[in-house]
């Protein structure tokens, strides 16, 4: 009987002592100790034990796994919040940089609007005197590819007729139509003005003051292509159907004179500290021209030929040899 009993509290686990189940026993703290803590202290069989540390094992990974799947919904789920947090952020960060660049591309494009609204003519819409000055010093105080340029004034041939005659409308009709002639007319990359190939050159027409016009040809490989340049454009104004313009006109068409002065380009350093005295002097000989081919006879053309010596303009003749000087930077 005491046999019997023995056996049933072995089987029930009543054979260890009770100093090993002490509250102060060292208890495991890893999976590894767990196993040894078994197999050490709870001296079951070897069946039983594998049985034990199977069950273990299952409630283990079972538990890991859980575990695992609870991370991964955690940071799947902080993941979202943060994507969705950046896409709101980055939405409301394009919206305003969309604003900002939408408004200084719109202030760009206001002052560049104002500043060529400035520097034009309102009723011809080419460029003010002033302005054109402006660039013409610029252009003789720099390096240039060619050889000669050209400077020309435009006088509308009794343009006062048109006025007193026809009324101030029609002859401001006439102004702007011989301001477009001038453009389509004379171009600083026409084939006669410009041979070679290279970067194109502005083209620069201004309205001189009331009836008269001014341009530039800052490309020329010889002075007399300025004069076919001047010469297009003379009979393209001679040859437009002005009664477009006006009716009246068809018994008195428009006519312009024009004086033209062509410049040896020459060597950089003649030309770099006296641009502004030269863009006077050139515009200043041109109007004389123009206004001697109107006392010649009326739709004429003047042309003279120039060059720098010792820091002032002085004619060239037609028996002159013709200018050898190399130009430096």
């Amino acid at each position: 009987m005491a046999s019997h009993k023995g056996e049933a509290a072995l089987s029930q686990g009543t054979f260890m002592r009770s100093d090993e189940l002490t509250p102060t026993a060292p208890q495991p703290q890893t999976r590894n100790e767990l196993e040894a803590w078994i197999r050490e202290r709870l001296k079951l069989p070897a069946a039983l034990v594998r049985a034990l540390l199977t069950a273990m094992d299952a409630v283990f990974t079972r538990h890991e796994r859980v575990w695992q799947e609870s991370k991964q919904e955690a940071i799947r789920a902080l993941s979202a919040a943060f994507a969705d947090k950046m896409a709101r952020v980055q939405t409301e960060l394009s919206a305003k940089d969309a604003t900002v660049s939408s408004i200084s591309r719109y202030f760009e494009a206001l002052v560049a609007e104002l500043t060529d609204k400035s520097n034009r003519d309102p009723k011809t819409k080419l460029l003010n005197l002033g302005h054109f000055i402006e660039q013409l010093e610029s252009f003789l105080a720099l390096e240039q590819p060619g050889r000669w340029c050209a400077v020309g004034l435009v006088d509308i041939t009794g343009f006062k007729w048109y006025n007193d005659a026809l009324g101030h409308a029609a002859g401001d009709r006439i102004i702007e139509r011989v301001a477009e002639l001038l453009r389509e007319q004379v171009r600083s990359d026409d084939v006669l003005a410009q041979e070679r190939l290279g970067p194109r050159s502005p083209d620069l027409h201004a309205r001189f003051g009331g009836d008269e016009f001014c341009f530039l040809i800052p490309d020329l490989d010889e002075c007399h292509l300025a004069h076919a340049v001047a010469e297009r454009f003379r009979e393209a104004v001679e040859h437009d159907d002005w009664t477009q313009e006006d009716r009246r006109l068809a018994v008195h068409p428009v006519r312009v004179d024009v004086g033209v002065v062509c410049l040896w380009i020459g060597r950089v350093a003649e030309r770099r500290f006296i641009a502004r005295r030269l863009a006077a002097d050139l515009i200043e000989r041109a109007d004389l021209l123009m206004y001697e081919a109107k006392n010649e006879r009326a739709n004429h053309i003047h042309l003279l030929r120039t060059r720098i010596e010792n820091g002032a303009l002085v004619d060239v003749l037609d028996t002159d040899p013709p200018a050898v000087e190399e130009r430096e930077a």
